[in-house]
């Protein structure tokens, strides 16, 4: 097992004052030549929007989108003629394809939210534009301990499908717990993103919004040392 190790304080940061941002990946005007993507996963953008604020509308085109929603809710408009709010505990899946435009607010007038928003390369280029949204607060809130796919090629278990061979997964770990995860594709790699608690990864302690990069296994064995989310990022290395 191959791992790179990337600590939450090494991560890019802007703050925009409507805008506070951390980049996992070089984005915008923060560029490591060190971090420019892991495998198909180009971005992983840790975004808080103040009340009313957001994004105007923006082209996208030849990527698939992902958003988790962690707190507050967003409006979201695009091109493809949908108004939705996505809530805290919902996840948007968006391939932009052939092209989109869309614009993301914060739909409360004071209340800040928090998402992270991740960008993956397609398994193909110039396919027909699609969105979907679902909700997976019940599945990861209901139990103390438990792994809940939210994205997958094919909408497996109730998943949202993506454009690639990648698979994204939500593990909440009680303290004290173990988890093995085994990969779903040989030659893909996994990035998995400490979203709160302590979790330890072959030996590595990883601590809030801390990640690790993972290739060369089939199979990774996690230990938590207090009560923790990790998401998972299963990517094709090669594509």
């Amino acid at each position: 097992m191959n791992t790179i190790h990337h600590p939450a304080g090494l991560r890019g940061h802007a703050n925009h004052g409507w805008l506070k941002t951390w980049h996992s990946f070089s984005f915008a005007g923060w560029y490591d030549p060190h971090k420019v993507h892991f495998g198909a996963l180009r971005v992983l953008n840790d975004d808080y929007v103040a009340g009313g604020m957001g994004f105007a509308s923006h082209p996208h085109d030849n990527m698939e989108i992902v958003t988790l929603m962690m707190e507050g809710t967003l409006e979201h408009q695009d091109s493809m003629g949908h108004r939705e709010l996505l809530r805290a505990g919902e996840v948007q899946a968006m391939s932009a394809g052939t092209g989109i435009m869309h614009s993301e607010r914060n739909a409360s007038p004071t209340e800040s939210l928090h998402l992270f928003q991740i960008w993956v390369f397609p398994k193909e280029k110039n396919t027909t534009p699609r969105y979907a949204q679902k909700s997976f607060a019940e599945q990861i809130d209901q139990a103390e301990s438990g792994c809940t796919l939210l994205v997958s090629p094919d909408g497996a278990l109730g998943s949202m499908e993506i454009g690639q061979d990648a698979w994204f997964s939500m593990v909440k770990m009680a303290e004290g717990s173990t988890f093995s995860y085994d990969l779903k594709k040989a030659g893909n790699g996994v990035y998995a993103f400490l979203v709160s608690g302590n979790v330890s990864i072959g030996g590595i302690s990883l601590h809030h919004r801390d990640a690790l990069g993972i290739t060369d296994t089939a199979q990774i064995g996690f230990h938590a040392s207090s009560a923790s989310k990790v998401l998972l990022i299963e990517v094709p290395m090669h594509w």
